[in-house]
Order: structure tokens, then sequence, then C-alpha cells
């Protein structure tokens, strides 16, 4: 039984190249990557989503940290997780970018437990209501994509938006175990990484 999943730098061009084939379909305004994980492969996914003749999709980035919370629930301690905002759009300058009727991909490495994932969007949808409802722009059909290099096939803590899934706007480049999956952005010695992955063929 494979303990550790290694994904070389190869792979996830290869993943991110296949998803942009669907991605198209939704054809995206810009995307914003979910630090730190997202930036490397939101990057990548902007070559294989430019067309010709047009400019390279915006990347925009934020910041999202998890910590455990523990509290007590009817006098029972117990333990949950509380997602923080480490880095976040700037909604209340005029030189934002603008994501009201914009076709939004949202970019991270994996979805684990899937509450960052949820945190996500949930916000974005929150912030993009407001923002239309300010300007008066509620009719702008604001569309949100979330694309994961992998899902880990396990329960969820959190769900995504049913019209999101019903309507294909997730994807996951590929499903694996529940393991931990070791990204190259992460590793000192890449050289043996690399093998690693070769190895468990995943280059």
């Amino acid at each position: 039984m494979v303990e550790k999943i290694y994904i070389s730098y190869n792979n996830i061009h290869k993943l991110c190249q296949e998803a942009a084939v669907v991605i198209k379909e939704f054809k995206p305004d810009l995307m914003i990557a979910i630090g730190g994980g997202g930036f490397i492969p939101a990057r990548i996914l902007r070559t294989f989503l430019k067309q010709p003749g047009s400019k390279n999709i915006p990347i925009q980035a934020i910041g999202l940290s998890l910590y455990e919370d523990f509290g007590t629930d009817n006098g029972v301690e117990s333990a949950g997780v509380e997602v923080v905002r480490t880095q976040w759009l700037d909604f209340s300058s005029t030189h934002t970018v603008d994501l009201i009727g914009k076709h939004i991909v949202i970019v991270d490495e994996v979805d684990d437990t899937r509450t960052t994932l949820h945190y996500a969007v949930s916000e974005l949808e929150k912030d993009v209501k407001e923002q239309a409802a300010k300007l008066g722009r509620s009719e702008e059909d604001t569309k949100f994509f979330v694309f994961v290099l992998h899902n880990k096939d396990k329960p969820k803590n959190a769900q995504l938006p049913e019209d999101m899934l019903t309507e294909g706007r997730y994807l996951a480049a590929r499903t694996v175990p529940d393991q931990w999956i070791a990204y190259p952005w992460e590793q000192i010695d890449i050289e043996d990484h690399t093998f690693q992955a070769v190895a468990q063929g995943n280059n």
C-alpha cells in the first residue's frame, strides 16, 4: 500500500492541459488561485486556456488558512476547523477586479475535506452579490467553476453549491485515495521526488 503519493511537475502540467479542454467550455474570464497550492496549477492552466489573438486570462490570488478550533458543544468539548483569510480581494478600491457577471475559475491543488473550497466559493458568492446590489447590477449572472488537481476519496466536512455540481462546474483532474499527496513545490530534493513520482507512474 502506498503511504504517500508523489506528483511530478510534468504530471501537473499534463493534468492542467487535460482539464483545460473542459474548462474552455465554461468560457472563463478570470481565475482565482487559492494560495499556496493553487498558484502553480493556475499559471499552467492559463497557458492552455489562452485563445489565439486574445489576452491572457487574469489570475487573482486569495489566501486561506485552516486552524483547529477547540470549543464546547452542549457542554461537550469538541474540535472544529476555522477558516481564516490571510489574503483576499479588495472590493473597496475602484481599481479592484470586477467579478460581477463574470465566469470565474477557482483553482486549488487538492480537495481534501472541502472546507477551504466551500469557504472560498460561499464568501466570493456573497461578496459578488453585495457588490452587484451596491452597483445596481444584480441582474448580471456571475458563475463560479472549481478546478483541483486531486480530489481525495473521503467524506467531506463541507459541500459546494448543488447547482455547481449538477451543471458540471466542479472538476478534479484525478480522484485519489485518502493518502498524503507530495507536491513538487513542497520538496527540497526535487530529483528524488521526481524519481519517486516516475516510479509510481505520476510523471
